[in-house]
This record gives C-alpha cells, sequence and structure tokens, in this order.
C-alpha cells in the first residue's frame, strides 16, 4: 500500500452562456469534476494516460486520501486508498516515472463530480430525481473537457476496467485522435442481455422502496433497502461462487430477523449493508441507465457504417484487450466479439485471458497477472528522448 497522500482536485466547466449539455437535451448552466493525477505530464503533454474508474469506483485510484470536499459522510474507509493502488505508481504498470495517470469522478456520481445530491440553483434543495440521464458520451465528453483545460491534446494510452472499458472504447470509436493506446479490461462493446435484465432488476429495487419518492429523498430517509437490494443483485456477479462461498466461511450470521439463515446468506447481506454507507440510489440509477444504453453497434448503425468502420481511423491506435476466464458478469464472449470487430478493421490487438477464481474483481485484485502485459504495451515504445512526432515516441511502429 502507498503511503502517499493525495489530493483530489476540482474543474469546473460550463456557464450560463454556455452550458454542459448532455447528450438527452438537458442542460446544467455548470459541471464540477473531481479528479486526481498521479505523476508529472512532461513538457509536450503527451504522456497522458486517461484511467477510467468502474461502475462504484471513484478518481481516487491511487495513494491515500482520507477525506474528499463535497463528498461527505459517503466516503468510508474502505475508500481512503485508491481502488487500484498496487497497479500505479514509480515502476509500476502504470508508471508515474514515466506517464502522468489522470482519473475523473463520473458526471452524475457521488464522489465529488456533479450529481443528483448537489443543489439545484433553481430550486435551492438537491437535484434529486431531476438531474439529468447521464450517457457514456456524457462521461466522455466532460473528460476531453478537462484533458483540453490540462493542454493533452493526445493521450498515450486510455484504460478501463469493466463499465470503465466502455468508455475508453467510446473514445477511440468518437475520438479517435486522442489517443494511441487503447486499453480495454474485462469490458465490451454493448451492454448485453443479461446486463440489461440485471439492472432492471436494481432499477426496480430502488425504485420500489418507499423511501424513494422519486429521487427526492434527501430530507427524510434514503432507500437504503432497495439501494442494498440492488447491490446484492450485481454482486454476485463481481466475484465468482468460490470466492463468495470461501469468503462466507468467515461471516457472522448477524441478520436482524428470520430471512438469514446461511452464512453465504449473511455474506451477501453484509455487501448490501456496506454499499448504501458509501453510496446514493440516485446517482446509481444513473450508472445503471448509463450502462445499459452503451452499444456501440447501435452508433454505427446510426452513421450507415458496421461497428468495424467506427472503430477504424488514422490514428494508429493499438489495443490491449483483456477477458478473466471466470467472469460472469463481462463474459469472456464479449471480448471475444470485440477482437473480431477488431480484427475486421485492421487493428492491431492483442487478447490476454486471465485465468483467475476471483471472477470479474480479478482486474482489481490480481496485480501480477495484469501487470506485466500493462506495463510492456505502454512502454514499449516510449523514449521521451524522441521528439514526440517520431515513431519511437509514440508507437506508430508496432513491436
Amino acid at each position: 500500500m502507498h503511503s502517499e497522500a493525495v489530493e483530489t482536485l476540482f474543474f469546473t466547466l460550463g456557464s450560463e452562456a454556455d452550458p454542459f449539455v448532455f447528450e438527452s437535451g438537458a442542460s446544467l448552466p455548470s459541471v464540477t469534476l473531481a479528479y486526481e493525477v498521479y505523476g508529472e505530464l512532461n513538457e509536450a503533454k503527451d504522456n497522458g494516460i486517461l484511467l477510467f474508474h468502474a461502475l462504484t469506483g471513484s478518481h481516487h485510484a491511487a495513494g491515500y486520501n482520507p477525506s474528499i470536499e463535497r463528498v461527505g459522510s459517503l466516503w468510508t474507509e474502505e475508500m481512503h486508498v485508491g481502488w487500484w493502488d498496487d497497479f500505479i505508481g514509480p515502476s509500476r504498470a502504470l508508471n508515474t516515472d514515466k506517464f502522468a495517470v489522470i482519473c475523473v469522478n463520473y458526471v452524475g456520481h457521488c464522489y465529488g463530480s456533479t450529481g443528483p445530491r448537489d443543489i439545484d440553483p433553481n430550486t435551492g434543495g438537491p437535484y434529486g430525481g431531476s438531474f439529468p440521464e447521464v450517457s457514456v458520451a456524457d462521461i466522455v465528453n466532460s473528460q476531453l473537457a478537462l484533458l483540453d483545460h490540462l493542454g493533452i491534446a493526445r493521450l498515450h494510452a486510455v484504460v478501463g476496467g469493466s463499465t470503465g472499458g466502455m468508455m475508453a472504447l467510446h473514445l477511440a470509436a468518437h475520438h479517435p485522435e486522442r489517443v494511441h493506446y487503447v486499453v480495454p479490461i474485462a469490458s465490451a462493446l454493448k451492454a448485453s442481455p443479461l446486463h440489461i435484465i440485471h439492472n432492471f432488476e436494481q432499477v426496480n429495487a430502488i425504485m420500489d422502496d418507499p423511501n424513494f419518492r422519486g429521487g427526492h429523498y434527501y430530507a427524510g430517509k434514503p432507500p437504503d433497502a432497495g439501494l442494498a437490494l440492488a447491490r446484492m443483485i450485481m454482486h454476485k456477479t463481481f466475484v465468482s461462487l468460490r470466492a463468495m462461498q470461501e469468503r462466507a466461511r468467515d461471516e457472522v450470521l448477524d441478520g436482524a430477523d428470520d430471512r438469514i439463515r446461511l452464512p453465504l446468506q449473511s455474506y451477501m447481506w453484509h455487501q448490501g449493508q456496506k454499499f448504501v454507507e458509501r453510496f446514493d440510489a440516485n446517482a446509481y440509477l444513473r450508472t445503471m441507465w448509463m450502462w445499459q444504453h452503451f452499444d456501440l453497434y447501435a452508433d454505427a448503425q446510426a452513421l450507415g457504417i458496421s461497428v468495424s468502420e467506427l472503430l477504424s481511423s488514422d490514428a494508429g491506435h493499438e489495443y490491449l484487450l483483456f477477458s478473466i476466464d471466470s467472469d460472469v458478469c463481462f463474459y469472456p464472449e464479449d471480448q471475444h466479439d470485440l477482437v473480431g470487430a477488431l480484427k475486421a478493421a485492421g487493428l492491431p490487438s492483442r487478447r490476454v485471458t486471465v485465468h483467475s477464481d476471483k471472477g470479474h474483481d480479478s482486474f482489481l485484485l490480481d496485480v501480477d497477472l495484469f501487470s506485466p502485459h500493462l506495463r510492456h504495451l505502454l512502454e514499449k515504445n516510449w523514449d521521451p528522448s524522441l521528439p514526440a512526432t517520431t515513431a519511437g515516441r509514440q508507437g506508430a511502429e508496432i513491436a
């Protein structure tokens, strides 16, 4: 674990004259993004790596940060150490001796970026249920505005796990000139039917909670029961059954009623109760809707082209894909489809299948299984002594 303290930074875009417009057509006068940077941008500002966090992660990917402005009590102790702390730092997979790693909290989220808990200037109260729906395009576009603010025209790489991988793919497909290396980890070109079903179940769990009140619950009791149930529905896709059974052996049967009779039930109950302490139901709904509407096939169809044509560009992209053999959230078949689309687009790519018993969460836990491949890709053609326009600097010559 890193001992270094890190600081959350904030960037605000938009104004009354130039509001932030969501893909839905809704707009807000301004949007604030919470972000952290690990390492330093070089003079050319071409050593940036944009890291997209997963569904309920945060911009705090490395180091130690015990409190964050605008977050309050949701910043529980389990959030204090960055979620990819073992991956980011000197001589690590995302090597801060060479690169500046930027991680940003999604707009519509609840860890410092503008979201439903923030005050609506028109009402003087929280946005609540009136906060706009958020799309992957909204998240990517807001973060590109931050990159513009930082002076980064083109990223060395974009990396993301799970739904973060969807962000990486969207950025590469719709803004190809902004990135060279693309690393989607346990992700997909679109939400699968199983994702949509699971997300629908979770949306119903939250919205059917009597305390939800159309999303305007901040002055009273929050819909904790619905949010906890939603987390239990999803958690079973994040961790393999074997891992859950092993963890449940140490769980205490501490249920308040007759529902909890077995250790595995106690384990799942604990996951739900722990989650409501650190997340907001309105923000969770927006991540569900964002996820289930992601579909690069549909984006391509709207343009009258194939998804391979959408991915194809003259930007010199190179892809590194990760599959996890025990993943029951983003099944390996999802990455197989992505590999096929990349081959049809004529883009160089390499797929690594990680063999782990940890399920989807392997990308958060199995440092040794991912790091060598990440570091090899990111550093193989990196020579800061060469001009940014040469093949040696940005890897135009594929090894």
